[in-house]
């Protein structure tokens, strides 16, 4: 298997498409990197990064101080508590994958910001060429590439160049969708584990293996289903789901706490819920947040869960009947659903919303369908305004932005 990778990385180092999308990287990264630096010179003493802030700040600011915490301290036996005894942000949100990969990369490098931001940027390239891989045998070179263009210069793009976990598991969905599509399914031994540990959403590949399992089953008259494709795919939904249950299990074991791991989660929460967080119940994070920001604007609460219940509408009708989604093939359409589904069961929108969102990556493809260049480089135009949007308020005014009154 490792020659195999090695063949693999080998040809697609020395493509024309590895080329051609490390063009496109670059330059969007030479964008991304000239707005952080104007939301440098943009920040204030009332920003969390002060009014001397630098572009290293960025890349160690938000949660990559957490992993940073993570790769310097581990993490704590006893959960921090507030004075009212409820349990406080930790590390225990934090997966270990990222943070320690960085600080070995960080060893050799000499600190773990240098680790982190090297580690970010290598595996978002790679990520780019998996997602142009994953996309280009359904929709064709040109709208593959062009989705590339809208994944690497999207409105989230500063990811790409901080200490956060995303882009390495983005590379390491989209290496683990390609392998079930190509019906490589030995790959997703190696694969859903580390993804496990890199960052939430293993839960959401597990219901997708499911469903994936599902299909070819109701398919197998078309497509043969041989007793062997079966057995790895209830082996991987298991593995999917116990790993999505690890860690878990281990926070509950080290701190002596089963519920360590949902309680640290839910100290998010406790910042913009009256009255705090009782415990976690599935889907009520988003109606809970529907109410609260309708009510923060100004507008009845009972408009939030309304307007909530039109965006899932429409999101379904979306991915079961638009055509450019549907071009995108069976398997992505499946990825989405799984993986909204998982968003509405376990998240409370708040700031993170749109980060969050960056795993459904391959609808991307589904925008890069139109063939007028009119229509792609005006979605190129919008993502770039959405990257400032976000850099302005996120990094120039940092600790002011999605502040609660």
């Amino acid at each position: 298997m490792a020659h195999v990778a090695l063949s693999i990385a080998r040809r697609w180092a020395m493509s024309p498409v590895a080329l051609r999308v490390a063009v496109i990287y670059l330059g969007a990264r030479a964008v991304t990197t000239a707005f952080l630096l104007i939301a440098a010179s943009l920040s204030t003493s009332s920003s969390r990064f002060g009014a001397g802030a630098g572009l290293i700040d960025f890349v160690l600011g938000w949660d990559a101080q957490w992993y940073w915490l993570v790769a310097e301290n581990g993490y704590p036996s006893d959960l921090p508590l507030s004075d009212t005894g409820d349990v406080v942000e930790n590390a225990w949100a934090f997966m270990p994958v990222f943070a320690y990969a960085a600080k070995g990369i960080g060893f050799v490098l000499g600190s773990w910001g240098a680790g982190a931001l090297l580690l970010s940027l290598v595996a978002g390239y790679l990520a780019c060429l998996a997602l142009h891989r994953l996309l280009r045998e359904r929709l064709g070179n040109s709208a593959a590439m062009w989705a590339v263009v809208f994944f690497a210069a999207g409105p989230i793009a500063a990811m790409f160049q901080v200490g956060y976990a995303e882009t390495l598991f983005l590379l390491l969905l989209f290496l683990a969708l390609d392998a079930t599509i190509r019906r490589r399914y030995a790959w997703l031994y190696i694969l859903i584990p580390v993804m496990a540990f890199t960052r939430p959403g293993i839960l959401a590949f597990a219901l997708y293996l499911g469903l994936h399992g599902v299909l070819r089953w109701l398919r197998r008259a078309q497509d043969p289903l041989p007793g062997r494709e079966i057995a790895h795919i209830l082996a991987l939904g298991a593995l999917a789901t116990a790993s999505g249950f690890a860690w878990q299990a281990i926070a509950g074991i080290v701190t002596g706490d089963p519920g360590a791991y949902l309680a640290t989660e839910l100290a998010w929460r406790q910042h913009w819920i009256t009255g705090g967080v009782e415990g976690f119940i599935p889907f009520e994070g988003w109606i809970q947040a529907s109410q609260f920001w309708f009510a923060l604007w100004g507008m009845p609460q009972w408009w939030g869960p309304l307007v909530l219940a039109v965006l899932v509408i429409g999101a379904s009708a979306a991915l079961l009947f638009s055509p450019q989604v549907r071009a995108l093939g069976a398997d992505l359409r499946l990825w989405s659903a799984s993986y909204l589904l998982y968003l509405l069961a376990v998240f409370f929108p708040q700031s993170s919303t749109f980060r969050l969102l960056l795993p459904l990556s391959p609808l991307w493809g589904a925008v890069a369908v139109p063939r007028s260049r009119l229509w792609r480089i005006g979605v190129l135009a919008a993502c770039l305004v959405g990257q400032w949007f976000w850099i302005y308020h996120v990094y120039a005014l940092g600790s002011t932005f999605w502040q609660v009154p």
